[in-house]
This record gives C-alpha cells, structure tokens and sequence, in this order.
C-alpha cells in the first residue's frame, strides 16, 4: 500500500510542476510580447530621434 501511496504522490508532484512550468512559459511569452510592442511602438522626441520608451 505504501508504494502505490508514493507513486501517486510522485505523479501528483510532477503533474503540480509540470503545470506550474507551462504557465510560466506562457508568462514569459506574454512579457516577451509587450517588450516587443514597447520597442516598436516607443515615441520619437523632440529632436524627431527615436526616445527611449525605457525609465532606466
């Protein structure tokens, strides 16, 4: 009884990780998506150069 027991709780945990790991990439990809668009869509300034759509 006590194998089965530890088998489950093995798939439970990598089931658990397995999911946490592809909502992470989904987040990187969407964070990876808004820099794109941030980079694209940056204003110009005063000069009519290119401003940094950064604050750092």
């Amino acid at each position: 009884m006590v194998p089965i027991l530890l088998v489950l709780l093995l798939v439970l945990i990598l089931f658990g990780a397995g999911f946490a790991v592809k909502l992470l990439w989904w987040i990187a990809l969407a964070v990876l998506v808004l820099w794109l668009l941030g980079f694209l869509v940056r204003g110009t300034t005063a000069a009519g150069g290119r401003g940094r759509w950064y604050r750092w």
